[in-house]
């Protein structure tokens, strides 16, 4: 049944940012790294690429590089679609919920993650997954095609994705309507302290110095960045508006699960994450500038 209560300024937005956490711990999680081996695919890079990409089957790596937005192709293609004669898109997708089930339980706990409120936690995320659209979101209705996992932990694992990857197809097309590559987006994402780090960008998307400093260049050219990289008033409020428009093309899940709906399951992801973050889940040197 869809709600039709109000929802109060930026509520989605916020519930969208402590959901996110529990859905990407795995990335960065040893368990991750084992079980895509068990799979065939030893370079992490690739595993990457396999496992967030296998819910569209055994693309090659243009469409990663669209779907994905800020890596460079050329990094994909070192691994893109070369993986997918070691392995499967199932094989590495029944991996990737063995990584997401074993990460979840060593950070959370088993007092947790069989807890009443995790239930509910999947509760909620699915209810509101249900307000999303498959309609020019490649990602989110390739793994809403997806089962939903039985066990509570990975249900909510699972409608935290759905509901990661509606909101990121969705800024994909405010990015575009920006005029901002993948780099740019990069570039000024860090500039605003909110996104990935220098040194987790250059470690992880492709991208040399010179195409960073290039980016910068043409976001100078734009009047977003000053001369010591840093935004301007404009490249500030550029990065407001993005995240407006963003909220305004996701705002549908929220507006079905309803203001009470989001606040409790806002609530029950903040503890979730934090539980996560304070166990360990993110190297600190991957974010913030």
């Amino acid at each position: 049944m869809t709600s039709t209560s109000a929802l109060p300024k930026n509520a989605g937005r916020q519930c969208h940012h402590v959901i996110n956490p529990y859905h990407s711990t795995h990335y960065f999680a040893p368990e991750f790294a084992v079980e895509l081996a068990k799979a065939g695919v030893e370079n992490r890079r690739a595993a990457y690429f396999a496992a967030r990409g296998a819910a569209m089957g055994a693309v090659g790596a243009g469409t990663i590089a669209a779907t994905f937005y800020n890596f460079n192709h050329d990094l994909i293609a070192q691994h893109v679609p070369h993986v997918w004669s070691v392995t499967t898109p199932e094989a590495v997708l029944e991996a990737r919920l063995r990584a997401a089930d074993a990460t979840l339980r060593r950070l959370l706990g088993a007092e947790a993650v069989e807890s009443p409120e995790m239930a509910e936690a999947a509760g909620l995320a699915l209810r509101a997954a249900e307000g999303c659209a498959r309609q020019a979101r490649p990602l989110y209705a390739a793994h809403a095609d997806l089962p939903v996992p039985d066990a509570p932990h990975l249900a909510y694992w699972h409608a935290a994705t759905l509901l990661r990857e509606h909101r990121g197809d969705g800024h994909l097309m405010a990015l575009l309507d920006a005029e901002l590559d993948g780099l740019e987006a990069l570039v000024t994402h860090t500039a605003s302290g909110r996104g990935m780090s220098y040194q987790g960008v250059m470690a992880t998307r492709g991208w040399s110095e010179e195409d960073w400093r290039a980016a910068q260049e043409r976001l100078r050219t734009r009047g977003l960045l000053d001369a010591e990289g840093e935004l301007t008033e404009a490249g500030a409020e550029l990065r407001k508006d993005l995240e407006r428009r963003t909220d305004r093309l996701d705002r549908a899940p929220y507006e079905h699960l309803g203001a009470e709906g989001v606040a409790r399951l806002t609530e029950l992801a903040t503890k979730f994450a934090a539980a996560a973050v304070n166990a360990g889940a993110f190297p600190a040197e991957m974010f913030g500038k």
